[in-house]
């Protein structure tokens, strides 16, 4: 269910290749949570995938709850990530969007360099700092680690110009490492996205 929750709409192929199992066992395992009510598989369009239900969202956070002074903790580590978080949000806008005199919400056409490599420049900034916060998130919950290792591998494909790599989402992008990681911190400390 947790990765049900930190994927937000997965399929059991895409839950196993990202958590090393068996996609079998994975299937199982979501039918079984959906008898218990705790996920729903839905269709749109050409999308086939599961996501929570409000009350799989409560039982994922009670299982992986975290108490006393380690959720003290947390939060102290999840505090300084929001600053990072607002960074890289930014960036993100910035590799999406390039404003222009006529438009300012102009989509980012990749034909001016030094914009798209001062966002690769603040993605790697990001890179240093996830590291760190990695490092004192595993230390307290070690479920999170691996983040850092994988926005590390993300942004090596974009330095070598996988540029998709930045926001793609059928890929292990630099967005969708990022996107998990918030999730994981929301989701252990009880809190909603639309909040932080």
């Amino acid at each position: 269910m947790h990765a049900v929750r930190l994927q937000g709409f997965s399929t059991p192929q895409r839950i196993a290749a990202r958590f090393a199992l068996d996609s079998q066992a994975v299937q199982e395992a979501l039918l079984d949570a959906e008898a218990l009510g705790w996920v729903t598989r839905s269709s749109f369009a050409d999308l086939d995938g599961w996501s929570l239900t409000e009350a799989g969202r409560v039982r994922n956070e009670q299982t992986i709850a975290v108490k006393g002074s380690a959720r003290d903790q947390l939060i102290a580590c999840f505090e300084q990530f929001l600053p990072l978080n607002a960074r890289f949000q930014s960036a993100v806008s910035d590799w999406q969007i390039r404003p222009l005199p006529d438009d300012p919400m102009a989509a980012n056409d990749h034909t001016d360099f030094r914009w798209d490599d001062r966002v690769i420049s603040e993605l790697a900034s990001l890179a240093i700092r996830l590291r760190a916060l990695c490092a004192v998130a595993t230390a307290i919950v070690p479920r999170f680690a691996g983040y850092d290792r994988r926005f590390d591998d993300a942004l090596a494909r974009v330095q070598a110009g996988g540029l998709k790599w930045i926001d793609g989402m059928e890929v292990d992008s630099l967005h969708r490492v990022w996107f998990e990681l918030h999730e994981d911190f929301l989701a252990t400390l009880g809190m909603r996205r639309e909040d932080y």
